[in-house]
């Protein structure tokens, strides 16, 4: 194609980019500039390496046309603090140079140059390396503002989940409660047998909504940045105990019996969040009772490891699969069924995990298909 029939085709494009010009000889910018402005490119100029940098920082081009020869700073020096600059590190280089050795064109990308045109170039060829350099620029722009908009879409859905969970939860909290003193007080002989069962079953759903929602809440908190993680000092045993203690009546409704062994003989103090750690100690407990059968069994066991407080829930429910062991171990999110047919997110367990880490402690599991698993997580002790 001629030059004439090339700037046919590109002067119908209409273009805002701005395209830095550096050469120390100033009929080569000027033809540059003719060129570029044909093509309905802005230009700016510079005859020096130090009014190059300094242009770049003040302007932010799209591209940088950058000659290699030039008394002082050299073009490879100034591709070099280009690149070493935050401001202008993504700033593209194409080195307009005489130097045809290979070697010469090596150096060049070595310093940070993305392409390069040998002098005298031609009209046709040095275009269409400036359009393919753009096309890069404006595709990486797209990219960016599509991350951007996947990023708030990510955090106004978190927002709404936040807002429901928090909604709910309190009128939620009453129901449950009010369940829960129904099932305490209410005796079979006087709702008969299936009212009991449907009165029962109701309550065991309440309470696995409720720590759904409550789960959603700190788990948006968390990638939201609004939880924080506030510690004190505490006896680990004693707040294991009291968890124990509040969902034995759960464990009871299902059938199953939960006992503690506490190993530590009170020596348990921890410096850590106790919120955050009672919800992990009952998303343990709530995922044994989930997955053990009627007449099953569950033991939390309370000990020390290599200078951490470990806390282990062991159910002799159904197990895991090998293949679901590992992709638990490596953080993969799971659903699953319950023995009862009860829904599971795995929402519990990342947020089990999320607080560990966030308490500088550790997380492993351990099953055995068809006889049980074990959840163990450790917290630091504190020092004496």
């Amino acid at each position: 194609m001629n030059n004439a029939g090339y700037f046919a085709m590109v002067e119908e494009k209409s273009s805002d980019y701005k395209i830095l010009i550096v050469d120390d000889v100033k009929t080569n910018v000027l033809l540059l500039q003719a060129i570029l402005k044909r093509a309905n490119y802005s230009t700016l100029a510079a005859s020096t390496g130090e009014e190059a940098i300094a242009i770049a920082k003040a302007e932010c081009p799209d591209l940088v046309l950058l000659d290699v020869m030039m008394p002082g700073m050299g073009g490879f020096e100034v591709a070099e603090r280009l690149r070493a600059d935050e401001a202008t590190k993504e700033i593209p280089i194409i080195f307009v140079t005489a130097l045809s050795d290979p070697k010469n064109v090596v150096e060049g990308f070595e310093h940070g140059g993305n392409d390069y045109v040998s002098k005298p170039f031609n009209v046709a060829e040095i275009m269409t390396r400036i359009n393919h350099q753009l096309e890069l620029v404006e595709s990486r722009r797209i990219i960016l503002r599509q991350n951007e908009a996947l990023q708030k879409a990510i955090r106004d859905r978190d927002e709404l989940y936040s807002v429901i969970a928090h909604d709910l939860r309190s009128p939620l909290g009453s129901m449950k409660m009010s369940l829960d003193m129904l099932v305490g007080n209410v005796e079979r002989a006087q709702l008969g047998a299936d009212m009991h069962e449907l009165l029962v079953e109701t309550s065991k759903t309440t309470d696995e909504l409720f720590a759904l929602l409550d789960n959603l809440l700190k788990w948006t908190k968390t990638h939201l940045g609004r939880l924080n993680v506030v510690k004190q000092r505490y006896n680990f045993s004693d707040m294991v105990a009291g968890v124990v203690d509040n969902m034995a009546p759960l464990a009871r409704l299902s059938n199953i019996k939960m006992a503690l062994n506490d190993n530590v003989a009170g020596d348990s103090d921890v410096y850590a969040d106790i919120d955050m750690l009672k919800t992990i100690v009952r998303n343990l407990i709530m995922n044994a009772i989930k997955f053990c059968h009627d007449n099953g069994s569950i033991t939390v066991n309370v000990g020390k490891r290599d200078g951490a407080v470990v806390c282990e829930v062991c159910d002799t429910g159904v197990g895991m699969s090998r293949e679901r062991l590992e992709a638990l171990r490596r953080a993969e999110p799971i659903t699953s069924e319950g023995v009862r047919k009860e829904q599971g997110t795995g929402l519990g367990l990342q947020l089990c995990r999320d607080f560990v880490q966030m308490n500088g402690g550790e997380m492993w599991i351990d099953s055995v298909q068809g006889e049980g698993s074990s959840f163990s997580f450790s917290v630091p002790q504190a020092d004496v």
